[in-house]
C-alpha cells in the first residue's frame, strides 16, 4: 500500500550523526523561568518555582530540569578569567543553585552564548573561553547547556562555533545536556546531530496563537532527522502566562508533546491556575513525548478550503499510533481522518483513545 508516509510501518531511521554522550534519549522535561521574566530574573524567583516545581508534582511527571536562562551572568569575568554570577540578583552563585536543584532530585540548566555577549543581558559570553567555562559548568554542577547565537565573530558559522564547547563538554568530566539556540536559521537539523542533544528550529516562541502555529510549521519540516540523543526544538512551552485560552494552550502542548520536542515549561509556578497546570499534569501526552520508540509526529493531511484543518500523526512503540485532529480555522468544523494518510488498510478497526477526554470505541 502506497501512502505519502506509511505511519504504522515507520521505524527509527538510522542516524548518521548522533551525539555521544549518552543523554537526551527521550526530551527532556522541565521549567525555564525566561518565557515569563526574560531579564527580570533572580535567584529568589529560581528558588521558588523550585520549589512550586516539586511541590505540584511535576517532578514525578518527568519534568526534573530546572533551567536559568539569560541574565544570571555578572557583565565581565573575575581576574582570572571565570565567568561569575552578577552579585546583585544572584548571590548565592550557580552552584548553590546547582546544589539545591540537586537536593531535590532535580537537574540544573545554565545559559551562555558562543559569541562575546549574551543576547539580551549582554553578559560575558562564552566565545574563546569554551574550555575554561565547560570546565567552570561542570565544577558548579551544571547538567544542561542551552548554547545561543549573538555577537559572535564574523563569519564564524555556526557549523565551525557550536562544535568547539561540544567538545569543551564532552572534556569537562561531567555529561552535560547540550542545547544549539541559532534560530534555526543555519538549518541545524542537517548537521547538529554530531555535536548536540537538541536544537532550535525556529524562531522564538511567544505567547501568541500565530506564533505557535508559525513554530510548528518550522518544526515538521525537519521531522526526519529527530530521534533518540538529538531532538528538534521548535522553543519552550507557553502554557499559563494567560495571552491563549485554554483550548489553545491545550493545542499548543498537544502538538508539542508529539512532535517529540523539549517539553519545558515556561511560566510562573508559584502561582499557577489550576487549568493550566491540568494540562502540564497530562501523564497520557506527557508519555506521547516520551515514547521510547522516538519518532517525531508529522503533518499528514490538510483539509478545507483554508487548509487549515489538520491531520497530524506518529509511530509509537506497542504498534500504536498518535494522531492529533488540529483545527487551526477560527470555527467549529470536522476534520476526517483517512486510513489512506496513516497506511491503514481500509476496513481495519481501531482502538481509539480521547487522552484529553475519555475512552471510545469505534
Amino acid at each position: 500500500m502506497q501512502t505519502k508516509w506509511n505511519v504504522t510501518a515507520a521505524v527509527p531511521l538510522p542516524r548518521r550523526l548522533v551525539y555521544d554522550n549518552g543523554l537526551g534519549k527521550t526530551p527532556i522535561m522541565g521549567w525555564s523561568g525566561w518565557n515569563k521574566y526574560e531579564c527580570k530574573i533572580n535567584e529568589k524567583i529560581v528558588f521558588g518555582n523550585t520549589d512550586a516545581l516539586v511541590r505540584h508534582g511535576l517532578d514525578q511527571l518527568g519534568y526534573n530540569y530546572v533551567i536559568v536562562d539569560d541574565c544570571w551572568a555578572a557583565y565581565k569575568r573575575d581576574k582570572q578569567g571565570n565567568l561569575k554570577s552578577h552579585p546583585t540578583t544572584f548571590p548565592s552563585g550557580m552552584k548553590a543553585l546547582a546544589d539545591y536543584a540537586h537536593s531535590k532530585g532535580l537537574k540544573f540548566g545554565l545559559y551562555s552564548d558562543a559569541g562575546r555577549r549574551t543576547c539580551i543581558g549582554h553578559r560575558a559570553g562564552s566565545e574563546d573561553h569554551e574550555i575554561r567555562d565547560a570546565k567552570t559548568f561542570a565544577s558548579w554542577g551544571v547538567d544542561y547547556l542551552k548554547y545561543d547565537n549573538c555577537f559572535h565573530k564574523k563569519h564564524y558559522y555556526p557549523h565551525l562555533r557550536y562544535p568547539v564547547m561540544s567538545e569543551a563538554l564532552n572534556k569537562s568530566g561531567r555529561p552535560i545536556f547540550y542545547t544549539i539556540c541559532e534560530w534555526g536559521e543555519d538549518h541545524p537539523a542537517l548537521w547538529a546531530g554530531k555535536y548536540a542533544n537538541s536544537w532550535r528550529t525556529s524562531l522564538d516562541v511567544k505567547d501568541r496563537w500565530d506564533r505557535i502555529q508559525i513554530l510548528a510549521d518550522d518544526n515538521n519540516m525537519w521531522a526526519a532527522y529527530a530521534g533518540p540523543g538529538g531532538w528538534n526544538d521548535p522553543d519552550m512551552l507557553q502554557v499559563g502566562n494567560g495571552r491563549m485560552s485554554v483550548a489553545e494552550y491545550r493545542s499548543h502542548f498537544s502538538i508539542w508533546s508529539i512532535m517529540k520536542a523539549p517539553l519545558i515549561i515556561g511560566c510562573e509556578l508559584r502561582k499557577i491556575r489550576e487549568e493550566h497546570l491540568e494540562i502540564y499534569k497530562n501523564k497520557e501526552i506527557i508519555d506521547i513525548n516520551q515514547d521510547p520508540l522516538g519518532i517525531q509526529a508529522r503533518k499528514v493531511s490538510r483539509q478545507g478550503r483554508c487548509k487549515c484543518r489538520e491531520v497530524w500523526a506518529g509511530p509509537l512503540s506497542g504498534k500504536r499510533i498518535v494522531l492529533a485532529l488540529w483545527n487551526r480555522d477560527w470555527r467549529r468544523v470536522a476534520i476526517k481522518v483517512n486510513w489512506f494518510d496513516l497506511g491503514l488498510e481500509p476496513g481495519v478497526s481501531v482502538r481509539v483513545r480521547d487522552l484529553w477526554k475519555v475512552l471510545i470505541r469505534l
